[in-house]
């Protein structure tokens, strides 16, 4: 397991983090959490015993909960317990503490607005498109990510159609598709835009999200035809449809003269669409 490990600042306090390059997570230390949210001078005692009160109850949460080696302030490394992202939010909620309160609140707001997307899916978009816009992204960028939304949709109704299982084989199809067409897998493009957690679509350029909803949408029409059955039949499917894409994209760079896929992430994207409105302001 290749781990990064990092601090991030919170409320002046650091919190230790270890990121799981094979699991794609990040791993924080509990001690490090409730010593901020409690302020208790003793936040190991404190876990212990609300361990132990978790236990009792009945919560799973210890049993999720993992050990790795991080720097303590003598500058020795120990055997630390952490949790991931999703189970120190469990944690958080476990927490009586006014510190940990906006935290609740926003698991509530968090909840209750899925819920309402449950309802109607057209509040997703709503939600995501005043998030994109948010951060930077420009509408256009936006326009295409919220279409690439749907072809995506398109896609896992079709494969839910083949019996095929959400999670782990719609990982490996999709890993497939990217690969057929950007001739790098997921993994591969992720860390080529120096990416860790984030979504990789939330980091292509407008080109590269053209190219990819094509090899999605073309997966989708020759598994509607083929009708194949089995993880196997549709890989075969998933490559047919990537490589659709990876015609169009070899074209293009012939045409240009220049590669499509592209090392820039959402950051470099975000910083040229402002420096862009800047001259336009000038």
């Amino acid at each position: 397991m290749k781990k990064e490990n990092s601090i991030i600042i919170f409320n002046q306090k650091q919190v230790r983090r270890a990121w799981d390059n094979e699991k794609e997570l990040w791993y924080f230390s509990v001690v490090d959490v409730i010593e901020i949210l409690t302020e208790s001078p003793r936040p190991r005692k404190y876990w212990n015993a609300l361990k132990t009160k978790l236990n009792n109850e009945g919560s799973q949460l210890s049993q999720n909960m993992g050990q790795l080696k991080m720097q303590s302030s003598d500058g020795k490394s120990y055997l630390t317990d952490v949790l991931d992202t999703e189970n120190i939010l469990r944690l958080i909620q476990s927490i009586p503490s006014p510190k940990a309160e906006p935290f609740k609140l926003w698991l509530a707001k968090v909840g209750y607005e899925r819920i309402e997307e449950t309802e109607d899916p057209e509040l997703a978009f709503e939600r995501a498109m005043k998030t994109y816009f948010k951060k930077g992204y420009s509408p256009n960028w936006i326009n295409q990510r919220l279409k690439s939304i749907e072809i995506r949709k398109e896609l896992t109704d079709e494969w839910d159609e083949r019996g095929v299982q959400e999670g782990l084989e719609y990982a490996i199809l999709t890993d497939e598709i990217t690969k057929a067409w950007a001739d790098k897998s997921v993994r591969q493009y992720k860390n080529f835009k120096g990416l860790k957690k984030q979504n990789l679509r939330d980091n292509m350029t407008n080109l590269e999200l053209v190219l990819n909803m094509l090899a999605e949408a073309s997966t989708a029409e020759i598994s509607k035809e083929q009708k194949p059955k089995g993880l196997n039949e549709n890989k075969k499917v998933a490559k047919e449809g990537g490589n659709v894409a990876k015609q169009a994209r070899i074209t293009l760079e012939k045409q240009t003269g220049k590669s499509i896929i592209s090392p820039k992430n959402a950051t470099q994207l975000q910083r040229s669409k402002n420096y862009l409105d800047q001259d336009k302001k000038v």
